[in-house]
Formats: C-alpha cells, sequence, structure tokens
C-alpha cells in the first residue's frame, strides 16, 4: 500500500494496537486494587482506625471494573477493531467510592484526604483516544468529592491513622496519576474505522485502484497489478507526465489521455491498451473523477489479457463464417442463374409439346408433357427464391423503389394465385379501401411479398376455405394482412417460422413447399424498413401482417 486516501466521514475511531492498550489498562486496574489492600494489610497491622481500613476497601472497589472492560477481543478478524468507550458503571465507580472513601475518613482532614484526587487518576485511565468522557466525570468527581468533604468535615471527625500510612497513599495516587496519564497514550496510528476497513480491502483486491493526478501521475495505489506493470513507476512523474503514461505502449497513449480528459471532465470512461513493459498483454483501465476533489481521478486497472484473446478468436471466428456464408451465397446465385437458362428451354419446349405445336401428340404424351412444365415450373420458382435469398444475405439485392398505390399490387398478386385457389374452391377476396394507398416500395418485391404469403394461405387453407387480403394506411404506415382459416400454425413452430428452409406441419405438408417464400418475404420486407410477423393457432388459421412505411 502506497498511501492512504483521507476521509471526511465521522466514524468511530480505532487504534492498531489496541488489544495491548487494554491489557495495560487490565493491569492498571488489578494493581491499583492489590495496591490499597496492601496498605489495608498495613494499616491493621499499625492500629489505624476501622474507618481507615474501611475506606481504603471501598477506594480498591474499582479495580473490580477489569472484569467490565474487554481484555481481548472476541473473534479474530481482519479488519482493525475499535476502540470502544469504557462502560458507564465502571466510571461510576471511580467516581463514586473515592469520595465515600473520603466522607468516611473525615474529609480533608482525615488520612485518605490524598483519594480526593483518585477519580482523576481512574478517568485518565478508562479514557480512549477520541473520547475524553471519562476524564471529563474522574474531573467532576474530584470537584464534587473535595466539595463534599469540606462541607462534612465539621460534622465527621477524622479517623485515627498512622502519618506513614497517609504519606504512602499520597504518593500511591501521585504514583497511579502519572501511570495512567502514560496508560492513555497512542500506540499506532488512529484512523477511521469505515476508513481503515477500506483500505483493508482494496489492499486484498485481484485488480489496482489507483487515484490519479489529472496528467496520470499516480497519488495512491492499492491492490495487486497487472502483470507488466510497475507501481512503483506510476508515481513518476517526467515532462509534465505520470507514470501511468509512460507505462503505456506509444501507440496507445492518445487514447489513455483522451480517456483521463473525459474522466476530469465528469464522464466516466475505460480504455483497453498495451503495456509498454509487455506488448502481448492487454489491461483494463476504468477511470472516473473522485466526487469532491475536482483534481483527482479514481481509476481501476485490471488485466484483461484473456478477454482479449478470447475476443479475437471471436473476432476471427466471426470473420471467417461470414467469408464463408458471402461464398456461399455467391456459389448459390452462380449456380441459380445457370440452372435457369436451361430450365427455361425445358419449359419453352414441353409447353410447345403441351399445345402441340409441332404436331399431333398422343393424350399420354401431352399428360407427360403437361407434368414436366409443371414441375419445371415449380423448380423455375424454386431457383428464383433461392436466387433471391442469396442475392439478399450477400448484401446485393438493391431495391427499385417509386410511388405506387399498394391497391394494385395487391390487385396483381390476387391475379397471379386466383388459379390455385379456384382449383381448391377457396373463396379469395380482397378488402381494399376505396381511396389510395400511397407508398414508395419496390413494387416487384412487395408483389412477391404478396404472392408468397397468399401462396402458403392457399397450400395449407383446406377445400372451400376462405382467404382475404386486407390492406388500411395509418400513421405507422402501411399495414397489409392476409388472413384464412386453415390448419393453423403450432406454437412450437411459429417462433422458428422465417428462417430459411423452415417447415411448419406434418410431411405432407412439408412437402408443399421448400421453406423458403417465407423467409424471403420477411427479409424483403426488412429491406423496406419494415417487418413481417404472424399470429395463428393451430386448427383456426393463420394472419400474416405486413407492415411497411408510408410516404
Amino acid at each position: 500500500m502506497n498511501a492512504s486516501p483521507k476521509s471526511s466521514a465521522h466514524t468511530l475511531p480505532l487504534n492498531r494496537n489496541e488489544p495491548a492498550q487494554l491489557h495495560r489498562r487490565a493491569l492498571w486496574h488489578l494493581l491499583w486494587g492489590f495496591a490499597l489492600l496492601a496498605l489495608c494489610a498495613a494499616a491493621l497491622f499499625s492500629g489505624t482506625s476501622l474507618l481507615s481500613l474501611v475506606g481504603l476497601f471501598i477506594a480498591a472497589l474499582p479495580a473490580l471494573a477489569v472484569f467490565g472492560l474487554p481484555t481481548l477481543p472476541v473473534a479474530r478478524t481482519p479488519w482493525p477493531q475499535p476502540v470502544s468507550p469504557s462502560p458507564l458503571w465502571t466510571v461510576i465507580l471511580w467516581c463514586l467510592c473515592p469520595v465515600i472513601a473520603l466522607i468516611l475518613t473525615g474529609g480533608l482532614n482525615g488520612p485518605l484526604a490524598a483519594l480526593a484526587f483518585a477519580p482523576v487518576a481512574g478517568g485518565m485511565a478508562l479514557r480512549t483516544t477520541g473520547s475524553e468522557r471519562s476524564l471529563i466525570y474522574g474531573l467532576a468527581a474530584s470537584v464534587l468529592g473535595l466539595f463534599v468533604a469540606g462541607v462534612a468535615d465539621p460534622f465527621v471527625p477524622p479517623a485515627s491513622a498512622p502519618v506513614l500510612l497517609s504519606t504512602l497513599l499520597g504518593i500511591l495516587v501521585l504514583v497511579f496519576t502519572l501511570v495512567a496519564a502514560l496508560n492513555t497514550r497512542s500506540t499506532g496510528p488512529v484512523v477511521p474505522l469505515a476508513m481503515a476497513r477500506m483500505e483493508s480491502a482494496l489492499s486484498d483486491q485481484p485488480g489496482l485502484t489507483l487515484v490519479l493526478a489529472p496528467n496520470g501521475r499516480a497519488m495512491a495505489a492499492y491492490g495487486a497489478a497487472p502483470p507488466a506493470i510497475d507501481v512503483d513507476g506510476l508515481f513518476n512523474e517526467t515532462d509534465g507526465e505520470g507514470g501511468l503514461i509512460e507505462a503505456v505502449h506509444p501507440p496507445d497513449r492518445p487514447t489513455v489521455r483522451a480517456a483521463l480528459s473525459r474522466a476530469q471532465a465528469g464522464q466516466p470512461a475505460q480504455v483497453r491498451f498495451t503495456p509498454r513493459a509487455a506488448l502481448d498483454r492487454r489491461v483494463l483501465l476504468v477511470v472516473r473523477r473522485m466526487q469532491g476533489d475536482s483534481r483527482r481521478i479514481a481509476a481501476l486497472m485490471l488485466d484483461a489479457t484473456l478477454q482479449h484473446a478470447r475476443e479475437s478468436e471471436l473476432d476471427a471466428a466471426r470473420s471467417e463464417a461470414e467469408a464463408q456464408a458471402q461464398a456461399r451465397a455467391r456459389f448459390i446465385a452462380h449456380l441459380s442463374h445457370e440452372l435457369r437458362t436451361p430450365l427455361n428451354a425445358v419449359l419453352g419446349f414441353s409447353d410447345m409439346m403441351k399445345h402441340q405445336l409441332v404436331g399431333p401428340l398422343s393424350d399420354r404424351y401431352i399428360g407427360y408433357a403437361s407434368s414436366i412444365h409443371t414441375a419445371g415450373s415449380h423448380l423455375l420458382d424454386v431457383i428464383g427464391n433461392v436466387l433471391d435469398v442469396s442475392r439478399i444475405d450477400a448484401d446485393r439485392y438493391e431495391l427499385d423503389c417509386e410511388d405506387t398505390d399498394a391497391r394494385d399490387l395487391a390487385d396483381a398478386a390476387l391475379a397471379l394465385v386466383r388459379v390455385q385457389a379456384e382449383e381448391k374452391a377457396i373463396d379469395l377476396s380482397a378488402d381494399l379501401p376505396d381511396h389510395a394507398l400511397n407508398v414508395n416500395v419496390d413494387r416487384r418485391a412487395v408483389k412477391q411479398i404478396l404472392v408468397n404469403l397468399l401462396g402458403n394461405a392457399v397450400k395449407f387453407t383446406p377445400a372451400s376455405g376462405k382467404i382475404t387480403l386486407s390492406a388500411t394506411l395509418d400513421d405507422e404506415g402501411l399495414l397489409m394482412k392476409v388472413s384464412d382459416n386453415g390448419v393453423g400454425i403450432a406454437p412450437q413452430d411459429l417462433a422458428r417460422l422465417g428462417r430459411p428452409f423452415e417447415q411448419a406441419g406434418d410431411a405432407r405438408q412439408k412437402a408443399q413447399g421448400t421453406g423458403l417464400g417465407l423467409s424471403l418475404a420477411r427479409s424483403l420486407a426488412e429491406l423496406h424498413g419494415g417487418a413481417l410477423t404472424l399470429e395463428s393457432k393451430l386448427g383456426e388459421g393463420t394472419i400474416a401482417s405486413l407492415r411497411l412505411p408510408a410516404l
């Protein structure tokens, strides 16, 4: 520990070596009692009066106070122990017993007149650093004893006692007064209890707590410093800059200076730097201005080498994953583009064969041509979806936004799926307002979203079902909903839908799609700054809500 900060808090004082002082106080009390009892024995053999013996015995009673004082701490603790004030009953004993003995033996003219000053000795013995209560009580008791003894002197005859006994008692009181004065001397640095506990806690912490000047020079340091940080060097100052700046690798020094400046301005800051003594390590520095002292900065320094290494590994892994994802997206886009050219030829020739443009064909071959055309069309749609998804993932999908009426997009999407709906006898309707719904969107992308949502609704709505496309325009933008009374979606499936190739339902339902349509619709909505949400109950139907920003 290099320094100790000052505290303005009012706390209970303590003395670090207090157990030794408690031992001396206990020994003082025992010696006082034994000394007076020895005088009693001497007075008994010298023929003194009974009142003198009783007075000496009463004056020895405060020695019992040793049993009411803690001579040792109750339990060992890492914290310094406070100096507790003496119990009140011990102070009362020291104030009353000598006064009573003084009155019984004739007051100031009696043989125990020296006991008038015994409360002062007792008050000094019981006094603790920072508490003068016992000494004040002892002085008051001495004054009171002198006053009472003076008043009672004509009425209480002095007790007989040898002159030697009176002399010894006076010397005894004088000696014990001097010993009591020595007993109250400080036996160690006295600091507030809260400050001592704080210092002990800071010294044992794994990090390094600093009190810094604005230029980075350390004014106090507590705790364990990170590796490669020389604590003694932090207290140095070179060319107007503190040792903290000198301990930092030169490329990181501007960042550390900026953090200190922000802290000095009252803004907490943290920075990670490379120590100059070990370039393979990292140190985290957290700084803030100390309350009530704008010229000092509180700082915490921790070893961040392991954290830096982990973050570097995560950054490398993330970069590698992003590179692989982009490479995969480019590959899929290239492959999809290459597949569309021959597939268009397959669709063209199968359509010619289906309509017998090159000559008559048997019904069997016409059925084959129709199946080839249907399968090819489905495959072309899948490839188109894959291509769009890959372009979005590769950040290569660019929107061509223009002002348009959302009702026109809704009509176009309904027209594309109406044939499929009529084949299943599904009631496909639109709930559109009479006024225009002006939005600025990519017409192709929004129509694709609606077609995908309506197509899903047709696929998963049983025959004679109902599908409704509605649209409204409010302060939050355009809201379009596709509602159906189909099979619905289970709660466990609803949370994961919208990711590529994720499907819900049983195997028969999953066979009807690829899981790309909803993912593509959600991605296109987010490209517009909008959102696509699903609400569904199993067996009751689904509501797909598309929210797009308005003009």
